[in-house]
C-alpha cells in the first residue's frame, strides 16, 4: 500500500490542484493530510482525488468554519490531532505540530509512522522502530520548493515530489 503525504495546503489553490494531480497520477491507496488546508473551498478540490482522504486539521483549520461540512459531505475522515491509524499492518500516528509526539510516542512505543506537518521543513528521521515524517513545503510560500510524499508500507520506503 502505497499513501500520499501533504501537509500545510494553506489555500493554495494552485498547488492543491498540482498535488491532486500528482496523487491521481501515482495511484496512491490514500492521501493522509497532516492540516493546515486552511479553507473549506480548498479542502473541497481533494474531491477530485481518486484515493480516499484522511488527516488532522492543523492550528489554521480551526478558525475555519465549514471544514467539517466538507468532511462530511466527501466523506472525508478527519480529526483533531492525533490520528492514529492502521494500514497495511503499520501502526500510524499523525498529527499537526510536533510537540505533543514525543509524550505520545513513550505511551505508543509501538508505532511504525509518525507523520506531521506545521514546520514546512522537510523531516525523515528513525527513531528506534519508527519513521517519522514530514515532506517539507506545500504551500507554495518558497518557489520551486513545493513538495509533497509517498510513503510505500510495504518497507517505508519515502519518495518525495517535487512541483
Amino acid at each position: 500500500m502505497r499513501i500520499g503525504v501533504v501537509s500545510d495546503t494553506h489555500n493554495n489553490v494552485r498547488n492543491i490542484k498540482k498535488l491532486i494531480h500528482i496523487f491521481n497520477k501515482e495511484k496512491v491507496d490514500k492521501v493522509i493530510h497532516t492540516g493546515d488546508i486552511s479553507k473549506a473551498k480548498s479542502l473541497e478540490l481533494f474531491s477530485k482525488l481518486n484515493a480516499p482522504l484522511l488527516g488532522v486539521y492543523g492550528n489554521n483549520d480551526r478558525i475555519e468554519s465549514g471544514l467539517e461540512e466538507i468532511v462530511l459531505k466527501y466523506n472525508f475522515y478527519f480529526q483533531q490531532p492525533p490520528l492514529s491509524v492502521a494500514l497495511d499492518n503499520k501502526k500510524i500516528v499523525v498529527f499537526h505540530e510536533p510537540d505533543e509526539i514525543e509524550d505520545y510516542v513513550k505511551q505508543h512505543n509501538d508505532l511504525d509512522l509518525v507523520l506531521h506537518g506545521h514546520t514546512h521543513r522537510f523531516r525523515q528521521e528513525t527513531k528506534g522502530n519508527t519513521l517519522y515524517f514530514n515532506p517539507g513545503e506545500s504551500a507554495g510560500f518558497l518557489e520551486g520548493k513545493s513538495v509533497l510524499g509517498i510513503v510505500d508500507l510495504h518497507d517505508l520506503s519515502i519518495k518525495r515530489i517535487f512541483f
